[in-house]
């Protein structure tokens, strides 16, 4: 790897070569994921219209603090952004990982979201 790259420009780079196939319609609206070193953050994003109809974040769920494991805390917003877009009117999505590894907290986001009633 050249030294002159640093880590998050190659994910900006691998999270274009995702979105260039990954596309949310009316139908199956996109559940994009985008995580930082304290917090996860998850949208379900219709891009036909360019209209968020449901979104959750480990900052706003109660009683967290950082003494929660990231990967619990993870789960927790995969769960709430599954019932938020249910709640829209929303089943079905296609998942948009953000250029992470579907790996550990994106992994266990994705995994509750589908315990949580959404499929993709």
């Amino acid at each position: 790897m050249p030294r002159d790259k640093d880590s998050r420009k190659l994910r900006i780079v691998r999270h274009r070569r995702v979105r260039n196939k990954v596309n949310g319609t009316g139908d199956r609206p996109r559940l994009c994921v985008f995580r930082s070193l304290r917090g996860i953050y998850a949208q379900v994003i219709d891009d036909n219209r360019g209209h968020t109809l449901a979104h959750a974040s480990s900052q706003e769920l109660s009683g967290s603090d950082d003494a929660t494991p990231k990967t619990a805390a993870s789960a927790a917003v995969g769960k709430l952004v599954a019932e938020r877009a249910r709640a829209a009117g929303v089943t079905a999505v296609v998942f948009d990982r953000g250029g992470y590894r579907f790996h550990g907290r994106v992994k266990a986001l994705a995994d509750a979201a589908r315990e949580g009633g959404l499929v993709f």
